[in-house]
């Protein structure tokens, strides 16, 4: 499987968080699987850490290099994704103004890749590529 990993699942996995499910956990460390983060999680990362930098700790850089040493496979952001934002099957009223989420599942949905994520908020999409643990 392919995965494309959510910003704060990438975290989680990295930096050993409790937070991370026992499911997750697996599916990461399943040699089968191909596990990615996307250039659109390195720039939430680093305008967070820039924007609370005593809480939110990790810069956009040491997140690129620990997802590069723990063998996570980058996932650049290109034009083809973003068209696919306006392509995200949303149910009826739901209005979603987070754009990296949105541009994050628009590169899953593009690649055909599955998007692991521990947000439920998610639910609020017709989509069957987003797996939520």
């Amino acid at each position: 499987m392919h995965i494309l990993l959510d910003t704060h699942i990438a975290l989680w996995s990295l930096y050993d968080d409790t937070k991370l499910s026992k499911e997750a956990y697996d599916l990461i460390n399943d040699l089968n699987n191909f596990i990615y983060f996307s250039a659109i999680s390195v720039m939430e990362v680093s305008i967070k850490h820039k924007k609370f930098p005593d809480t939110f700790t990790k810069s956009g850089e040491t997140f690129y290099s620990n997802c590069l040493k723990s063998d996570y496979l980058t996932m650049p952001f290109k034009p083809k994704h973003a068209i696919f934002m306006d392509k995200l099957n949303l149910k009826d009223g739901f209005i979603h103004n987070d754009p990296f989420d949105r541009a994050l599942l628009a590169q899953a949905k593009q690649e055909r890749f599955i998007f692991l994520s521990h947000d439920h908020m998610f639910e609020n999409y017709n989509e069957n590529f987003i797996m939520i643990v």
